[in-house]
């Protein structure tokens, strides 16, 4: 099954590659100014977009590896992104510390991954895109929404004429939300979901899977946001007795069950556990016995 390129006035939503799903994203293009948004969709078509259009620059939801993995293709063009995700893409020790990754082998490994699949190096924005700017283009105003919580400089993008939502990655997939980097936030993921919830469009496009909504996402909104509660509600009861985090980690509560690449599915689950236990303890429902968690 694969997705197909659509058109809305001049907005295209391009899709990835197996849907979009991770290490891919979708791609938008707005035709006529030349802007082309989170270059992860399929190497291939991303060539002959370049070859075909005039491609004048590149802008960033956000600094994760499927956004850029395919930036190279286009690091002579000036690129734009928000000034809290920026730090990240400048040098590759700080985009792991910016992941939390403090294991030498497990950073080691990452090193590799980053720079041989996802075309890692190190990049400097040509100027910062903020949240409320209003940006008229030829063919389109586009008004630059700061949705943090998924990243800290999270940035969602509408398209008035065509009333197009790109919410990035809160894509209101059945996974739910990804907030595991260090300066992730429950909180402020909620925040940002109900934000683009309330905002009027006629179209709504996402980073992955699905990706393209014709019709008001409706229910899956609060499913989305749901995910959140489900994986509060399985570690409250896993903490009913004393647990040391590797055994939180070890159930699995995030990804459901053992995944493979061991290193990329185990670091998603330590990653947000811990936001999960951070919060679950500010909120004084959870504290510590030594090295081991429980319920109060």
């Amino acid at each position: 099954m694969s997705l197909e390129e659509k058109q809305f006035g001049s907005v295209w939503f391009v899709p990835g590659k197996n849907l979009g799903r991770y290490p891919f994203c979708h791609s938008v293009y707005i035709e006529s100014a030349g802007v082309l948004i989170d270059p992860g969709s399929d190497r291939k078509r991303l060539i002959q977009l370049r070859k075909d259009c005039d491609v004048n620059e590149v802008w960033l939801s956000h600094w994760h590896e499927d956004h850029l993995m395919h930036l190279d293709l286009f690091d002579d063009l000036p690129l734009l992104m928000s000034e809290p995700d920026a730090p990240a893409v400048s040098d590759l020790e700080v985009f792991l510390d910016s992941y939390g990754m403090d294991d030498e082998n497990e950073r080691e490994e990452w090193r590799g991954i980053l720079t041989k699949t996802f075309n890692f190096r190190p990049r400097k924005p040509k100027r910062f895109l903020k949240g409320g700017e209003r940006i008229h283009l030829d063919s389109v105003t586009v008004d630059v929404i700061s949705t943090p919580g998924h990243t800290p400089g999270h940035l969602s993008f509408f398209f008035k004429e065509p009333g197009v939502l790109f919410i990035g990655d809160y894509d209101l997939t059945p996974f739910g939300p990804w907030y595991g980097d260090v300066d992730s936030s429950i909180d402020q993921t909620i925040e940002s979901v109900q934000l683009l919830r309330d905002m009027p469009a006629n179209v709504w496009l996402t980073s992955h899977e699905t990706g393209l909504f014709e019709e008001e996402p409706g229910i899956l909104w609060e499913q989305y946001l749901g995910v959140i509660t489900q994986r509060e509600e399985k570690l409250l009861d896993l903490l009913t007795e004393p647990h040391p985090f590797e055994d939180i980690v070890g159930a699995c509560i995030i990804y459901g069950r053992p995944r493979e690449p061991k290193s990329f599915f185990e670091f998603g689950e330590r990653a947000q556990m811990k936001k999960h236990l951070a919060d679950l303890i500010k909120r004084d429902i959870v504290a510590m016995n030594g090295e081991k968690y429980y319920r109060k």
